[in-house]
């Protein structure tokens, strides 16, 4: 996995990812989670670094199950449906899937790899004079910025967790709410981090027409 072409790897997560949408049926779900998970087998990543870092997307498929188990009917309210849970369960596998295909594919490929198949791709649009090179750059920004976002969470939150706060206490909305103390400072430090990069990289004149900078 790790040897295979960044490009073949990003065209197979493409068709993967559209693939996916056109699934219908729990025997379609089932044979696209084998594909992830015998993917994830040949690549040898570790568990953590997969499944363990998209805490906020396990967040969302909790919303997702929630909206869909509970729907509003006539003269009852808000009532609890075995067909919707099914439904956001459906739904839900389908974000979680769609999600780890892209961090085996992030994890088993350097960013460099990935910043090349992607100028590769986009080679053609240098005759309709698009910034491919500046579309790269925010690209492989974008890139880095993932691994940090991982840290800064672990960091974030084992200083919670030093002052006092419970995340795996109470229900489900407990948590999440719990959660929101992670969420605003890490959202505080990255758009400081990207202050500092948008300072570093007005120092270095980046972004003038002259090559020679």
């Amino acid at each position: 996995m790790h040897r295979l072409d960044a490009r073949a790897k990003v065209v197979l997560l493409l068709v993967f990812s559209i693939g996916i949408f056109f699934v219908d049926s729990w025997w379609g779900m089932l044979a696209a989670s084998a594909i992830v998970f015998a993917v994830f087998a040949l690549s040898k990543l570790p568990a953590k670094a997969v499944f363990a870092g998209v805490i906020p997307v396990y967040v969302l498929c909790a919303f997702t199950l929630a909206f869909n188990a509970f729907t509003w009917q006539e003269g009852a309210g808000i009532a609890f449906t075995l067909e919707g849970l099914v439904r956001g369960c459906f739904f839900a596998i389908r974000i979680c899937l769609l999600v780890w295909a892209s961090m085996i594919v992030c994890f088993s490929t350097t960013s460099t790899q990935l910043v090349d198949a992607f100028v590769w791709f986009l080679q053609p649009l240098r005759r309709l004079h698009v910034p491919v090179d500046d579309i790269a750059m925010m690209f492989s920004i974008a890139l880095r910025f993932i691994p940090l976002i991982m840290q800064e969470y672990g960091q974030i939150k084992d200083a919670q967790w030093s002052r006092g706060a419970r995340f795996d206490e109470g229900g489900l909305i407990a948590r999440i709410r719990a959660h929101g103390a992670i969420l605003l400072p890490l959202i505080v430090s990255l758009f400081r981090r990207a202050d500092r990069l948008a300072q570093a990289m007005d120092a270095r004149c980046y972004g003038l027409k002259d090559d020679r900078r």
